[in-house]
């Protein structure tokens, strides 16, 4: 079932990541952008990476993520990938 949330474009549904917040009709995480801009990559850069985006869904999913900061944080160290895990090679990119 989709939740709506108070954000035009991010809902919750149960089937799509565990009911993780998403851009609505994808299966792109808020989470996923916001990795991406704390990265330090601008809205119209993440684009570039996610083109079936539009500027308004990532600015949505930014707002998202800045009202419910503690939410996606858990999000992210849930997802991340221990140290330990990553190949020498790639570590330091």
């Amino acid at each position: 079932m989709v939740q709506a949330t108070e954000h035009l474009y991010v809902v919750k549904d149960e089937h799509i990541l565990g009911g993780e917040p998403i851009i609505k009709e994808t299966r792109t995480s808020v989470r996923a952008i916001a990795e991406t801009w704390r990265m330090g990559v601008s809205p119209e850069g993440i684009l570039q990476g996610l083109p079936h985006l539009t500027l308004a869904q990532v600015f949505d999913a930014l707002s998202y993520y800045s009202d419910h900061q503690d939410e996606i944080n858990t999000y992210i160290e849930r997802n991340r990938i221990p140290d330990e895990l990553i190949d020498l090679l790639v570590r330091d990119l």
